[in-house]
């Protein structure tokens, strides 16, 4: 044993053990996150069960069972240690938050006559736009003057409405986002053009006249638009309405038009289960959030994220690689360079909340406020760029990830061969030119490193960005097909404040349990689709100037 640790061996298997502890937990979190986002989108099966009330009374509850935990409580049962006892409570999603109040509840098995063994039969579960599921058992569906009873025909009826209603809902959206969005922006651009000539003194009769013609053009064809959804309202109305008996005995009636979709868990078939969650997993991705983000999908959150990085990427790399370059090739070593090194270190271990309030400072207040004077005076006091967005959100990751890209691309550039560069010189070559041609190709596999580990921790980090840019809700995507196309004034939403605001600020934590996992699920996705890239891009540059290194 004195001789094993007299030659190290125990540090190797330290380390070995270390590294093992460490891949187990990372592979476990996937796999947790994995599996608790996945199910998120599975159709779930929903029971009956019957619930005691303290008042000896049969409760009657419809819901898919969540979870389970055990409870400690009191009791004067023999197998109670010392009067207590563990009893399992079970978190039933209910639903039904307009008819009970809330749609989770936990009951203890105590309470519980039965257990979970007596599925529903023929449940439908109704998403709605407003107040989550509803569970009932259907009545009737009242279409064109019909009533619908037969369970068979109802639902197949009913599925062909509420895929009219997603159609029509398509064109509303389309008209309200695209087409007055574009009305909206032109419109907008009048009255700016209208103040700027005001201010420069050069409004005119005839420009005047010209401006006001344009402006009711623009109006024209706005209420033109307001016309045409106001007949795709006036026809989701026709769409039909479904009554339901729910668990409580009442019949509630949903009209089409405050309807997601509809489903029967309990009699789908696997092949149904699964249209259903690849089904569900799209609206996930591409649907707006709704209900303060509990509900819906995260497509303007995929959008934001994946167009903040990738500016914050155009930004951090010429940074960082002329900043590498100089500290490299150009600047004297001495104590000045060493304690801008030690300087650059340091800031990479700077919490990423004072760099939010830095952004906030100094992009925002000071050359935000001095662009929106200089540039844009005449939308004042409506700030431009003098306002959180995107544009300084980028910025402060940017300089937040600056020294990961820094000291990667210096590395790079400090395993490139002098001779290599003595030889670019003797062939007559500036030393500008020596660096861009022969030693910034072979320091690029470094430089992408750099970027991958930026993007990684960009893509994660919330706090800075809460300060910067990223909202709760954004009313319009940072792109979209009006020029200039991005706009770098928007604020936006993040996926990693979704799953904040989600699992932290939500009324209804149970209900947004899911979604957090499934949210960070995509996150962790995103992420690695970006690195992956950058990966990709690396390996071609790094095959590429193979031949250099010989």
């Amino acid at each position: 044993m004195k001789t094993w640790f007299k030659k190290g061996e125990h540090w190797i298997w330290f380390s070995a053990s270390t590294v093992s502890i460490s891949l187990v937990l990372v592979f476990g979190l996937l796999a947790m996150i994995t599996y608790k986002g996945l199910i998120h989108f599975w159709p779930h099966e929903v029971y009956e069960v019957s619930v005691k009330q303290p008042n000896g009374q049969l409760e009657t509850v419809i819901g898919e069972w969540q979870d389970s935990k055990m409870l400690v409580v009191e009791s004067d049962a023999p197998e109670a240690i010392h009067g207590k006892i563990d009893v399992p409570q079970h978190l039933i999603k209910t639903g039904n938050r307009d008819i009970l109040g809330i749609d989770f509840r936990w009951v203890s098995s105590l309470d519980l006559q039965g257990g979970f063994t007596t599925l529903s039969n023929n449940v439908m579960v109704v998403e709605r736009f407003e107040y989550g599921n509803l569970y009932g058992h259907a009545v009737q569906f009242s279409v064109d003057g019909q009533d619908i009873r037969e369970p068979a025909e109802l639902l197949a009826r009913l599925n062909e409405q509420v895929g009219k209603s997603a159609d029509i809902r398509a064109e509303i959206r389309h008209i309200e986002k695209i087409e007055i969005g574009k009305l909206n922006a032109k419109i907008e651009g009048l009255r700016l053009e209208e103040k700027i000539q005001i201010a420069d003194k050069t409004l005119t009769t005839d420009s005047k006249a010209l401006l006001d013609s344009q402006r009711a053009e623009y109006e024209k064809q706005f209420t033109a638009y307001q016309g045409q959804t106001k007949v795709f309202y006036d026809q989701l109305k026709l769409l039909g309405e479904l009554t339901l008996r729910v668990s409580t005995g009442k019949e509630v009636v949903v009209p089409v038009v405050k309807m997601v979709h509809a489903w029967q868990p309990n009699n789908m078939t696997t092949t149904e289960k699964v249209g259903y969650f690849f089904n569900a997993m799209g609206n996930f991705l591409w649907d707006d959030p709704r209900e303060a983000n509990t509900e819906g999908g995260v497509f303007p959150a995929i959008i934001g994220t994946v167009t903040m990085v990738l500016l914050m990427t155009l930004f951090v790399t010429p940074m960082g690689v002329i900043a590498a370059i100089y500290m490299r090739e150009y600047a004297r070593e001495g104590t000045v360079l060493r304690l801008v090194r030690i300087s650059i270190n340091n800031l990479a271990g700077v919490p990423s909340i004072v760099f939010g309030i830095f952004g906030l400072g100094f992009f925002v207040y000071i050359l935000g406020a001095n662009v929106d004077e200089l540039f844009y005076n005449y939308a004042l006091p409506s700030p431009t760029f003098g306002t959180p967005g995107l544009l300084w959100a980028s910025l402060t990751m940017a300089l937040l990830t600056l020294p990961v890209v820094i000291v990667s691309t210096e590395e790079g550039l400090s395993r490139i061969p002098r001779a290599l560069r003595e030889g670019g010189l003797a062939l007559g070559a500036t030393k500008a030119e020596t660096i861009m041609r022969l030693v910034l190709p072979m320091a690029m596999p470094a430089i992408m490193t750099g970027l991958i580990l930026a993007i990684a921790r960009a893509a994660g980090e919330v706090a800075p960005l809460m300060l910067v840019g990223v909202v709760k809700l954004a009313p319009e995507l940072p792109i979209d097909m009006i020029a200039p196309f991005v706009h770098l004034d928007r604020k936006f939403m993040h996926l990693g404040f979704h799953i904040y605001d989600v699992g932290f600020q939500s009324p209804n934590i149970e209900a947004s349990q899911p979604l957090v996992y499934a949210t960070s699920l995509l996150l962790v996705i995103i992420i690695v689709g970006l690195n992956l890239g950058a990966i990709t891009i690396r390996n071609r540059l790094r095959e590429r100037y193979k031949a250099l290194d010989h």
